[in-house]
Formats: C-alpha cells, structure tokens, sequence
C-alpha cells in the first residue's frame, strides 16, 4: 500500500521541487485559462451578456474556492495529516468516508435549492440586473447550469487534499486545465451555434465539473481511498474539521468575499463593468495562481506535520522562504503588469467583441488590482501559519478587519471615481488591493506577535536586491514598449512578437542582477538554504 511506501514525494523532492510539480500544472492551466479568456472575448466582449456571464460563473467559483481550495481545505488537511501521523490506515479511509458523505450531502442540498431559486440568486448576487429584465433572466438561466459545478469541484477538491497531504501532487495541479479545455470546447464548437452563447458556456461550466472529478479517481483508487460516502456528522474526525472550517470560511477567503462583493456593486455600475473587472482580475490571478497557491499547496500538509513534530524553528522558516519566494514574484509582476496594462489586453482580447474603450476600461481596474498582487500572494502563504496549528480564530478577526475595510474603501474610492471620471469599477479593483495588503499585515504581525521569527522575509540584502532587479526590469520594460496607439492599430503576429521580445527581456534583466548580486538558487530551492 502506499500508505507505507515510505515518506511522501513532496518531502523526497523538497518543498521547491513539490511546488515546481504544483506550479508547472497551475501554468498550464493558467495559459489554457488565458486562451480561454480570449476566446470569450472574441465571442462576448463586454456586452451584458458577458456579464450576465461571470456573474452566474462566479457564483459557484466563489464558492468553490471557499470549499475547495480555501476553508475546507485548510481544516481538512491538518486532521487528516494527524489522523495519518498517528493511526492506522483503516482510520484514514474512515475519516474520508464521513467526511466525503457530510461535504457532498450538504453541497447536494445547496446546490439543488439554488437552482431551483435561481431567479432569486441571481438578484441577490446581481442587484443592479433588475434594472434589465432580459440580463437578469439571462442570469438565473445560467446559474441553473453552472450552480452543479459547485458540488462536481468542491468534492474534486476533496479528492485533491487527499492527494496531496500523500504527496501526490501533480494530479490536483493538472485537474483545473480540465475546466479551460471544456470552456473551450464550449465557445468554439457548440456555444456560438445557438441562440444564446453564453448559454452554451454554461453548459461547458457543468461538463468541467463532471470530467474533473473523474479525473482524480484513478489516483485515490492507487492509494486506497476511494471515497464511499457515509453521511455521520457525529464522528470526532467530522465534528473537529467541521469546527474548524466554519471560522475558516471567512478567515481564508476575505479577498474572495471582497471580490465577491465587488461583483454585487460591479452590477450597479454601467454595462460592461462585470466584465472589465474580470478580465482585470485573471490576468492578476495569474503569477497569484502559477506561485502563491502552488507554493501553499506544498506548505500547508509540510507545516501541519512540523506542527504535529514541534519543529518550531522548521517552522518558521518555512514560512519566512514561502513569503521570500512570492515577493520575487509578487514585486516584478506588480511592475510589469502596470507598465503593460493597455499592451497585454490590447495583445490578449482585443479582438472581435473586445473594443479598443473595454481594453483602456480594462486596463485601469488592471492597475488597481495590481497594487494588491503582494497582498493576495502572502495572505496565500502566512495563512497557513494559522490553519496547520489549528488556530482558526486569529484569522477569522483579521479577517473581519479587512472586510470591513474593504466596504468602506468601496464608499470611499468609487463614487467619486464614477462621477469624475467614470470609472467606478476601478475604485472597486482599488479598495480590494488595500484591503488585501491589510489582511497581509495583521497576518504577518499576528505570527510574529505568537513568537515566530520571520525577520529574513525583509532582509535587508534580500530587499535590495530585488530592488535593484526591479529597477534595471521597469527601465529595460519602458524603454522597449512602444506607444500604446501602437499597439491598437497592429495586427496579432506583431503584438505577440512584440510583447515576447519585452517580457523576455524584461525577465532576463531580472534574473540576471539576481544572479550577479549574488542570490543562491539553494535559498529558493530549500527553507534552511542561505
């Protein structure tokens, strides 16, 4: 059995070389994902059916994430590693029997009472549709087909968090490509053929959900622990993540909830607003998704165990190397997507339904997002500094903090941008990046505060370091991008070579001062690495 086949690969291969697996399957996905965006592009744009959309896309997305790869994940992972560490496998298959018949019976209800009020989701994620009868009809069409992918991908979720406290990480990491095939297979076969595309997406959403979770069974069969559900809300095993998920619902997801949130009064503001914000926001989620989430993928089941072992300093320092390595990628990304905002939507999406004004209206709330890019990241990797000891509570309250901060700075950044400028979804992107950077600093403070010592995440030889790489990268970047007109009038072979040539070079100056300044590729493969 695997389960004594020795330690698991992601301790064999090192926490780098486990994120490497996780990061190489989330950039395909993501590349997939991009071409998936351009695709909707091409066939919606930014017209109210786009928004009609994301918004009965997001719902379910919203809540995936909260179920599987936010709270319940960060509860489930620490007992099951305990359960693993200290009994039997017996025990293991038990736990993930109960706990696989509670999440799916539970998930089953919620999803079948709203689809069958779908009419009355839809205006309560989506308020100001009500001011379009056909576009909030529209909407609860879709949410009738995209509301099953909240319980196909939050049980693939529950699949992947076995997985990977095991080890077996690629599996998880190359699932999500899955649902941007199916997208694509959607917008480019069958969606433009009916009546209504953005129906066709939707039926494409509830397929992703399907072929996802049959993806992860051959690995759970490998390892014996298939799933057979048992509905017993009474087992300690499901009563402690229970207890431990309902604070974590909220603590782990506050900028998902903010995000959320902006969707409600996205939906206030002019058509095409929804959208703008979404294909803002997944070209963030791209370095957020590719390093972030594949580092604290690995983290989370390593940290539970140093946790269960009381390897303290282990400890800490992993979590000070998941912060160094996210700022490496957090700082140059913030730059290079402000620099580049109008050059890679113009390259991405304009094309067909995509025109030039939903590239400029883009562009800004792409910018604004981008301010947050180092807050998002590290709430990603400090986090689970609090879930593998269990303490859900300390994130719970900073999270509360950063949600109401962020409704406040809502107030205070998007009225007057929408009457001065017009511009009121940027003031959304906006408020969310402060809010992040928030939750990220009472999340720092908060683990040194319990006496960890994190002080090499701002390193002083660290910081200038990747200081001077930005630097000589933001100079290299602006002096090899032409003037945004440019960029509008050229046809697609231009704008991809073009875009190439300045990101490759924009990434090798920055890789090369990091070299020369004396970085070691030790300290970015291993915690205990100088």
């Amino acid at each position: 059995m695997t389960e004594v086949a020795g330690e698991p690969d992601g301790k064999r291969r090192g926490l780098l070389g486990a994120s490497f697996v996780v990061s190489l399957g989330t950039t395909l996905s993501r590349v997939l994902g991009l071409c998936r965006d351009v695709v909707l592009a091409n066939l919606l744009g930014a017209a109210p059916n786009a928004d009609a959309f994301f918004v009965a896309f997001k719902i379910p997305n919203f809540l995936r994430r909260l179920f599987a790869e936010g709270a319940f994940s960060q509860a489930f992972v620490p007992v099951l590693t305990e359960v693993r560490e200290r009994g039997s496998h017996d025990e293991v298959k038990a736990l993930v029997n109960r706990v696989a018949g509670v999440l799916g019976g539970s998930l089953l209800l919620l999803t079948s009472l709203a689809m069958i009020m779908a009419p009355w989701v839809a205006l309560l994620f989506a308020p100001g549709f009500s001011r379009d009868a056909a576009k909030l009809a529209l909407t609860a069409d879709l949410i009738v087909w995209t509301f099953p992918y909240l319980l196909l991908i939050s049980l693939t979720g529950f699949c992947g968090a076995i997985l990977n406290t095991y080890g077996r990480f690629a599996v998880p990491a190359y699932t999500p490509v899955l649902l941007n095939l199916s997208l694509i297979t959607a917008a480019l076969v069958w969606a433009p053929a009916m009546p209504e595309p953005a129906l066709g997406l939707a039926m494409g959403v509830m397929l992703a959900g399907v072929v996802q979770l049959l993806f992860q069974w051959p690995a759970l069969h490998s390892l014996e622990l298939t799933p057979r559900p048992v509905w017993d809300t009474q087992d300690p095993g499901v009563r402690k993540i229970m207890t431990l998920m309902v604070p974590a619902l909220f603590g782990v997801s506050v900028s998902q909830i903010n995000l959320l949130f902006d969707t409600v009064l996205a939906s206030l503001l002019p058509d095409g607003s929804v959208a703008w914000l979404y294909y803002s926001d997944r070209l963030t989620e791209l370095p957020l998704g590719i390093f972030a989430i594949a580092i604290a993928t690995v983290m989370l089941p390593t940290l539970s165990a140093l946790n269960t072992r009381a390897e303290s300093d282990a400890f800490a320092r992993t979590l000070a190397w998941a912060a160094r390595n996210v700022l490496l990628i957090a700082v140059p990304a913030t730059v290079a997507l402000w620099l580049l905002a109008e050059p890679i939507l113009a390259t991405l999406f304009q094309y067909g339904a995509f025109t030039n004004d939903d590239v400029l209206m883009a562009s800004a709330s792409l910018r604004a997002y981008t301010l947050g890019l180092g807050g998002f990241m590290l709430i990603k990797v400090l986090a689970p500094g609090y879930y593998a000891r269990q303490d859900m509570k300390t994130p719970v309250k900073i999270g509360i903090i950063a949600m109401v901060s962020n409704m406040v700075l809502n107030v205070v950044f998007v009225f007057p941008l929408m009457w001065y400028f017009d511009m009121g979804h940027v003031g959304l992107a906006l408020a969310t990046s402060v809010s992040a950077w928030i939750n990220a600093g009472l999340l720092y403070l908060g683990l040194r505060r319990e006496g960890l010592s994190l002080a090499e995440i701002l390193a002083p030889k660290f910081v200038l370091r990747m200081l001077a790489a930005v630097a000589l990268m933001g100079l290299i970047i602006s002096a090899l991008t032409p003037d945004y007109p440019l960029w509008l009038e050229a046809d697609v072979g231009w704008r991809v070579a073009r875009m190439t040539t300045v990101v490759t070079a924009g990434l090798a100056s920055f890789v090369l001062v990091l070299a020369v300044s004396g970085l070691k590729l030790k300290a970015l493969k291993d915690p205990s690495g100088r």
